[in-house]
């Protein structure tokens, strides 16, 4: 929970952004506490990375306020920057220049101080596993290694909001697993991080997550909150044929939504206990075999896809 009001680090109010006639973000409200990890999760399209945009001063919104550590951004967008480091799907690396030159090029850019530059560069290298690496062109750096470098570039004036639009994307496990081991780190010493991502394993990690979609946040809570807010209950439904399985329970009564996950289907009802044996009859009848139907807790995407549908549905 969000205790006293200088426990927040970010608030936004009445976010408006269009382009156009086109509404990207609509009346976005949020409140992040200092030291939170705060995940944006939504579809293609669905507004994050406008939003991120515009908490990092880089776009103007239509409406609405946006205060980081006690600055408005909209006002004042140039002393909000002192406080944010702002990381796009694309960071503005120089391929021609090594790993230690960006890193020295970023340093110089946010005016840090040479002593300080060269402790922060250390320890960053070393979270990061780059150190051995600091003379080798940063085009010549695997993808993960890129987003390793550009964290430590966004780092390295020590900012106390991390803006990061899906900063994963493409990059393999162990670089994505070195690089949620420095967000923790950074949680720790009290920078507040509010990311984006499409990869609902990363969404479980965030203290907190909001679900976007169509430039509006329709829920807002941590990621155990909004697995008990999902209708319904979940069923494993483990076959020799899952897309055989998956086709023939679709209209079955009670049956509010279907996901093919690899060698089963998550089949969600209203109600466990009275769907379980109709759904081994139903797929009995169409000669489907079933080795195993097992309630299975929600994933995060799971509960997207529940609740931004039921909010379909209902409108």
């Amino acid at each position: 929970m969000i205790g006293a009001a200088t426990d927040i680090a970010v608030h936004v109010q009445g976010l408006i952004r269009r382009f156009g006639s086109l509404s990207a973000v609509s009346s976005v409200n949020l409140d992040i506490a200092r030291g939170e990890i705060f995940g944006l999760v939504g579809p293609d399209g669905a507004g994050k990375t406008t939003i991120m945009r515009v908490l990092a001063g880089v776009l103007r919104p239509n409406a609405g306020t946006v205060t980081i550590e006690g600055i408005d951004v909209v006002a004042m967008p140039e002393l909000a920057k002192s406080q944010i480091s702002y990381m796009p799907q694309r960071f503005g690396l120089y391929e021609d220049l090594t790993v230690a030159e960006n890193i020295f090029f970023y340093g110089e850019l946010f005016s840090v101080p040479r002593a300080i530059r060269r402790e922060r560069t250390g320890a960053l290298v070393d979270a990061a596993g780059l150190r051995g690496f600091e003379h080798r062109l940063a085009g010549q750096l695997s993808g993960g290694m890129k987003q390793k470098l550009g964290l430590i570039c966004a780092l390295i004036h020590t900012p106390k909001v991390l803006l990061l639009d899906e900063p994963t994307t493409g990059v393999d496990p162990v670089s994505r697993r070195d690089f949620w081991a420095i967000l923790y780190g950074l949680r720790e010493e009290g920078v507040t991080i509010i990311l984006s991502t499409a990869y609902m394993d990363e969404a479980e990690r965030c203290s907190r997550l909001a679900l976007v979609s169509g430039g509006e946040i329709h829920h807002c809570d941590t990621p155990a909150k909004l697995k008990q807010a999902m209708p319904g209950a979940l069923l494993a439904v483990s076959a020799d044929n899952p897309r055989a399985a998956r086709d023939a329970l679709v209209g079955a009564p009670g049956v509010l939504g279907l996901l093919l996950m690899g060698d089963r289907v998550n089949v969600r009802v209203d109600d466990a206990d009275m769907r379980e044996p109709e759904l081994r009859e139903r797929l009995a009848g169409r000669a489907i075999p079933v080795m195993a139907i097992t309630p299975v807790e929600p994933a995060i995407e799971d509960v997207f896809v529940a609740l931004l549908g039921k909010e379909r549905r209902d409108g």
